[in-house]
């Protein structure tokens, strides 16, 4: 150890290592009697990977309300954690590295998690054993990482529901709230690159930790430096989930649909891929059953933590649907339908009227989905003039005010949340939660039309809930975004079109004539590592240190600064602290500025709009010109931030 603190020392004081790294390197060696650790620690030192090893240990990775995210493949592989290799060409071993997903720090959310949730039973008067729901998607390690959490809860006294293979994210939140269990886990990095996992934690309401519970669990995580634990004596049961918990989750599933009599001609033709991941588990039974015709796509049916056919497992992007594209085109099928790894995103392609397929973004296809929802709705008379009050849609504020201007022609409610389901789901929980008790019952026992009656009497009715980034929910039995149950709507939205005689695009088309054209456009800065990590925190701080005034030469006439200022919603909810910032200005354009909670990257968001107008061409030339001149000149700003 004394060669290695010198070595660590000397690297310090030529600038070849943080201060921070080596202090993490210590404690992690001295936290750990793991020898890949060790082993994989002096390779890198012997072979001066400072890079490698300053990205691995500028920081250990913080439990934040999501949960935890990172590398759990090193771009530097030392020959200790390749070892003899693992599945589908993945190393032996996990990225060793404070800053990395390996057992080590899963080791430490696992643990925090119990020891809070015991203290909270406690505070309840609960003498019982806490019980957890674990899942996982098809990543490197998401397996090994599910089974050691399994083994921890029991080692400490608490039973486990753990699923016997890949399952969809929003699947393992609704068996939170069937099998009323205190909390949940699911191992998955969503759409992140293949050498990324992470450590998804939930609570007894089926959803992401919000406060307090998130401040509880985040103290006790970071609080703990070390894998060592004393296994209880009074040890918890294992429990393995199935094919029955599917089937439950399935038929909640098939309660979106709206308008059975749109299938008995058939439905519509639908291509899916599940990229590799956990989507095709349900999302082919489910459409199958209800009558669509469902092709799948063969090389990316496999379940492959290497996604192996796709730069990229995220459906918002082209090149991931191409080979969905491909296939609709053999078959002539009106819609491709493609989910991320841990099915919680969908993206799509639609047929138009030139017979091409083409790609919707997140704000378009929510926004269908929003106005096809409440439209029919209202056209079945479960929402009407004496309850449309409480009815409600629910977004982020960086998702399209396209939606806000469909909730107003229906008279609907329209929440903007921060950016994260969690936030959502929070208002599900508010909505079940102002149900008088002797009204509510067994709430989670309820059938949908019982549960939308009561809400719509005594409380609000959610409608439709979603994110520009690709995510949706129609119900609240679940409480995280579903692509499963978004599967299910959009299908039914493209035999609704069918039966009108319409592209799905005309569809698209229709609804900025009749509310104007809206176009959003997302853009990011990738800084990765420990550099990039300052970088966006410096140019984040700068935002809301030193706001603009103009930008492209218009002035700016608000900013909401949501990391100081104090903001209330519609509902008079106060909105919790963020970095972001929104930049409206003079002309009607706005953008949001904010650094991803999940991906090394800082994010903007562009907003541009017109009035209704027949000459819908002309609008969509005149916004886009507007959002491309907006995007060249923030990047400009931006540039100069950062010099």
């Amino acid at each position: 150890m004394s060669d290695l603190s010198s070595s660590l020392n000397e690297a310090v004081a030529a600038d070849h290592l943080l201060e921070s790294s080596r202090d993490n390197i210590l404690a992690l060696l001295d936290g750990t009697s793991s020898p890949v650790a060790a082993a994989a620690i002096d390779e890198l030192v012997q072979h001066a990977e400072w890079k490698e090893l300053n990205d691995r240990f500028f920081k250990t990775l913080a439990f934040g309300t999501g949960g935890l995210r990172g590398r759990t493949i090193g771009r530097v592989i030392t020959s200790a954690e390749q070892g003899v290799g693992g599945p589908n060409g993945r190393p032996e071993h996990p990225c060793v590295g404070t800053a990395s997903m390996n057992f080590y720090n899963v080791s430490r959310a696992i643990r925090g998690m119990i020891i809070y949730l015991k203290s909270y039973l406690a505070e309840l008067s609960e003498d019982r054993k806490p019980a957890f729901v674990l899942g996982h998607d098809t990543r490197h390690f998401s397996r090994d990482f599910a089974e050691f959490c399994a083994k921890i809860c029991t080692d400490l006294g608490c039973d486990v529901y753990l699923f016997d293979g890949p399952r969809a994210t929003p699947e393992i939140s609704y068996a939170i709230r069937a099998l009323n269990a205190d909390a949940g886990v699911v191992l998955t990095a969503s759409h992140n690159p293949a050498h990324d996992n992470g450590f998804k934690a939930y609570f007894n309401q089926g959803a992401q930790l919000v406060e307090p519970n998130a401040t509880g669990v985040i103290t006790e995580v970071n609080a703990i430096t070390s894998e060592d634990y004393d296994p209880v004596s009074d040890q918890g049961t294992l429990h393995v989930l199935g094919a029955d918990m599917d089937r439950i989750y399935e038929a909640d599933a098939k309660t979106l649909l709206l308008r059975p009599d749109l299938l008995e001609g058939g439905g519509a033709k639908v291509v899916f891929t599940n990229l590799h991941g956990t989507g095709g588990h349900c999302i082919v039974p489910l459409l199958t059953d209800l009558g669509f015709e469902v092709f799948t796509v063969p090389e990316q049916d496999v379940q492959d933590g290497r996604f192996p056919t796709v730069d990229s497992p995220n459906p918002e992007n082209a090149p991931a649907l191409a080979m969905g594209i491909e296939l609709a085109e053999k078959e002539d099928a009106e819609i491709v339908i493609g989910t991320d790894p841990d099915c919680d995103r969908m993206g799509v392609a639609v047929r138009n009227d030139e017979g091409k397929m083409q790609l919707l973004t997140g704000n378009q296809i929510g926004s269908l989905m929003a106005w096809y929802r409440t439209k029919t709705l209202f056209e079945q008379g479960v929402i009407n003039d004496s309850n449309r009050s409480r009815a409600v849609l629910i977004k982020t504020f960086v998702t399209t005010e396209l939606q806000r201007a469909i909730a107003e022609k229906y008279g609907v409610g329209i929440v903007d949340t921060l950016t994260g389901f969690k936030y959502i789901a929070d208002k599900l929980q508010k909505y079940e939660d102002s149900i008088p008790a002797d009204k509510k019952g067994d709430y989670r026992k309820l059938t949908s039309e019982q549960s939308r009656d009561i809400r719509l009497e005594y409380s609000r009715f959610f409608i439709f809930g979603g994110e520009e980034s690709y995510g949706y929910l129609g119900t609240d039995t679940i409480r995280d975004k579903d692509g499963n149950g978004a599967a299910v709507m959009f299908a039914e939205l493209a035999a609704f079109a069918k039966s009108e005689g319409k592209s799905l695009a005309a569809l698209m088309d229709d609804l900025y004539r009749q509310f104007g054209y809206h176009l959003e456009i997302g853009k990011a800065m990738v800084m990765e590592g420990a550099d990039g990590a300052a970088q966006i925190k410096s140019l984040a701080a700068s935002y809301s240190q030193n706001p603009p005034t103009k930008i492209d030469g218009v002035s700016v006439s608000r900013i909401r600064d949501f990391s100081k200022d104090d903001f209330e919603d519609v509902e008079g909810d106060p909105i919790p602290k963020e970095g972001m910032l929104i930049i409206d200005l003079d002309d009607g354009r706005s953008c949001a500025v904010r650094p991803s909670g999940t991906e090394p990257k800082i994010k903007y968001y562009l907003f541009g709009k017109d009035a209704p107008s027949d000459d819908l061409e002309a609008s969509k030339a005149s916004v886009a010109a507007g959002l491309e001149s907006l995007w060249l000149a923030l990047e400009e700003d931006a540039q100069s931030r950062m010099a």
